[in-house]
């Protein structure tokens, strides 16, 4: 970007060198969900480290353990394999009462059949959780807040918890003023803004003078079932149940367990009642689902909006936007995009500065890698699109996966491919590469070319090994 363009993006005032964190800094960060909360754990515990008396207040009208929209932060609840262990090693380790149920395996639905994918190296690494306490027809509460927990954890750091929401930001002296219900102005070196796309306060910083420009967003569905544990169980087992559908402007769709529930959830920028209830009635659903199972009989649902494209710049001096409010994966893994997003800002606040330069080189390369590999998966599916609009080569990914997942010694390269697509464990760079291999190439050919040709006999097969497993 050329320079005239970005002092442009900057507020008016410009980049003040110099900026930086010393004892007695106060910060306030907006919204308490896993960006704003991992952020306050890490900025505190890396102060700590290098000896600075920081203080944290984090604004957050929410109480995550009540249950129903207002303690929700509107996600499927799906926290990957590859965070799991990144969070491990930062020394947060998921307790049981947070995860609702383990996942070992993803079952792939088509109309040509269903086929079940094995959790890579048959360990349960994949956690399904309620962001907060759970649906609004909650009866008894067995597990913890995703989102409660991570705030646990940063207020035990020593962040001190308001549980208001933010009703004005203003500058004094180029510092940030924060006025929060029924609170005086509050004064701050620096403001980091982790409340998501759907909250109204994200607007309080558009109509500021820092000429922040949201993220490009796209509609996505999400539904609550109350069928009880032992049900969910029988019915969808360890598994979350994904669905390639030829249903034009539906991007992807998956039933996920959780305990006493089952979450529906559905991305595309076209959904509407009509595609809701064609997904809802579809055979391949209602083959997951106990006979006795009503559409309308739901606890929960929202329609949020998602992040498909980061803010153009999410910084200036003295704040920074992190989470969905600046840059996320494409689709998959937003929790594991605000561990990445939260670490590199606090990284830079206390090691590195708080003007818009310090933010620009040591945070923005972050935004960045996300936002590349974020374009080559609208590549990835793209091709899946083009996928789903024909029978046979929908038939030819079954079948390729089922023969895959019955022969130990045959290399899954399909079901790894599917497995990190459905997750958001590995980047879509590193998926990308695996599907231009020639081998790989040359076997979903074979599988496309044989599916075309062959009878609808060959989908017998991954139907009845589904029957037989669930």
């Amino acid at each position: 970007m050329k320079r005239a363009k970005w002092k442009k993006l900057l507020r008016p005032r410009g980049s003040v060198p110099g900026l930086a964190l010393n004892d007695g800094s106060r910060v306030a960060v907006v919204g308490s969900g896993p960006a704003g909360s991992l952020f306050s754990y890490f900025l505190l515990e890396m102060a700590e480290r290098a000896g600075l008396d920081v203080h944290v207040d984090i604004y957050e009208p929410r109480d995550f353990s009540r249950p129903g929209p207002s303690a929700c932060n509107m996600c499927g609840g799906i926290v990957s394999e590859s965070l799991v262990q990144l969070l491990a090693t930062e020394g947060i380790n998921l307790p049981a009462t947070v995860v609702q149920r383990g996942l070992d395996s993803y079952m792939l639905h088509m109309e040509t059949g269903s086929v079940r994918i094995e959790t890579p190296l048959h360990e349960k690494r994949i956690a399904a959780v309620h962001r907060g306490a759970g649906p609004r027809d909650l009866k008894e509460r067995k597990w913890e807040s995703f989102d409660g927990y991570l705030q646990k954890l940063a207020v035990e750091k020593g962040a001190n918890l308001i549980r208001a929401r933010v009703d004005d930001v203003s500058w004094t002296n180029a510092r940030p003023q924060l006025t929060s219900q029924n609170g005086s102005p509050q004064l701050y070196d620096l403001v980091v803004v982790a409340v998501g796309v759907n909250s109204t306060s994200l607007k309080l910083f558009q109509k500021s003078e820092l000429d922040y420009q949201p993220p490009q967003t796209t509609k996505t569905f999400i539904r609550e079932y109350s069928l009880g544990e032992e049900t969910v169980g029988r019915y969808l087992g360890s598994s979350m149940h994904v669905f390639l559908l030829d249903m034009p402007g539906l991007e992807f769709a998956a039933l996920i367990p959780k305990g006493d529930y089952v979450t529906i959830c559905l991305l595309g920028d076209a959904l509407d009642r009509k595609l809701l209830e064609s997904f809802i009635n579809s055979p391949e659903v209602k083959r997951c689902m106990p006979p006795e199972w009503g559409a309308d009989e739901f606890g929960c649902q929202c329609a949020p909006r998602i992040n498909i494209r980061g803010a153009p710049q999410p910084f200036a001096d003295r704040i920074v936007f992190i989470g969905d409010t600046g840059e996320t994966r494409l689709y998959k893994d937003g929790i594991g995009a605000a561990y990445r997003t939260a670490k590199a800002a606090a990284t830079t606040a206390v090691l590195e500065g708080i003007s818009a330069g310090d933010f620009w080189r040591h945070y923005r390369p972050t935004c960045r890698t996300i936002g590349i590999d974020n374009g080559i998966g609208k590549v990835i599916f793209g091709v899946t699109n083009q996928i789903r609009k024909r029978r046979f080569s929908r038939r030819a990914v079954l079948r390729m996966v089922f023969h895959e997942q019955q022969e130990e010694h045959r290399r899954p390269r399909m079901s790894l491919v599917l497995w990190d697509m459905f997750t958001g464990s590995a980047p879509y760079r590193e998926i990308f590469l695996r599907t231009l291999q020639p081998v790989f190439l040359a076997s979903f050919l074979w599988h496309n070319a044989v599916s075309a040709l062959t009878s609808m006999r060959i989908v017998s097969e991954p139907t009845a090994d589904y029957r037989q497993r669930r």
